[in-house]
């Protein structure tokens, strides 16, 4: 399968604009896995704005946005 950066960068919605890993899908899930984080494009809009992508941020944000 090749990897089809322009498409993911169309959906690409992290704002960290310096990240090279950006439209890389793999790379970027790799990296932030290997830190026992997510990437910014599984977290809500002001969520992923923080920059937290630990795990513990991703629950609290959905638990936040699902009402749970």
């Amino acid at each position: 399968m090749e990897c089809e950066i322009q498409k993911n960068l169309n959906r690409c919605t992290c704002t960290y604009d310096p990240c090279s890993k950006k439209g890389k899908c793999c790379e970027c899930l790799s990296y932030h896995w290997s830190r026992r984080e997510l990437p910014g494009c599984l977290f809500p809009p002001e969520a992923e704005r923080t920059y937290d992508r630990s795990l513990k941020r991703f629950i609290e944000a959905w638990k936040k946005v699902l009402n749970v």
